[in-house]
């Protein structure tokens, strides 16, 4: 597989995990133990605020030293998959093809993030998360432990899109909360500890814990007795 040992990269601080040769590493990155990092991975790619901080110094970001991506124990990262720099994610991560988490970012353990997710920056993930393929989450958006996210779901931060100021803020999602797959949530919004939103539902305002968001625009219904548990991830 072209795989090598973590011990021959400096910019790598465990050993007993596997890179694939064509990973490609800027700033310091670290990775924990018996993860495998497969073909065409980026990790530590620099921000906007990293290659003018080069610039400035006359660096080219490979000679720039920054802090990287910091990744737990046990992570399978898969191919194409590029993560930025000042993310900080825990053990038992997991990785469709081409997902893309960028700066800032603090994810927990045992998060799935799955294929042609755009994760976009200044997040926090919770652990034992599950996002779906082409799932997006924007900017400042937080999700909490448990939570679900469906296929193709988009999150929403900016409710006047480059229209007049307004301080991006995306959608918190509850500890246990689900998302269907194509819904969308509009920006600030809340969704409740075990809420669930429906598949292609459209949210226009906050789902209060346990309840159910159904609809175009959505509506709060009370959620069945059989869904009432947390998600099993």
């Amino acid at each position: 597989m072209g795989l090598k040992n973590i011990e021959t990269l400096s910019s790598l601080s465990q050993s007993a995990s596997r890179v694939h040769a064509s990973c490609r590493m800027y700033g310091i990155c670290t990775i924990g133990r018996d993860c495998t990092i497969l073909e065409d991975v980026t990790l530590g790619y620099p921000s906007g605020r990293v290659l003018d901080e080069a610039l400035a110094a006359g660096k080219t970001p490979d000679e720039f030293l920054f802090q990287g991506t910091a990744i737990g124990n046990g992570a399978v990262v898969r191919p194409g998959t590029t993560i930025y720099c000042d993310v900080v994610i825990g053990d038992g991560f997991r990785t469709g093809h081409h997902a893309l988490v960028r700066e800032s970012t603090v994810i927990g353990d045992g998060t799935l993030v799955g294929t042609n997710v755009v994760i976009d920056g200044h997040c926090r993930i919770g652990s034992h998360v599950s996002i779906q393929s082409n799932a997006y989450l924007p900017t400042n958006t937080v999700v909490e432990d448990h939570a679900f996210l469906g296929p193709c779901c988009v999150l929403a931060n900016d409710k006047y899109p480059v229209r007049v100021p307004y301080e991006l803020k995306g959608p918190t999602v509850r500890r246990g909360a689900s998302i269907g797959a194509n819904a969308t949530v509009l920006p600030g919004l809340e969704i409740g500890e075990g809420a669930m939103v429906a598949a292609g539902a459209l949210v226009t305002r906050d789902v209060p814990s346990w309840k159910l968001a159904i609809g175009f625009p959505a509506r709060i219904a009370e959620l069945p007795e059989a869904l009432r548990s947390l998600n099993r991830i």
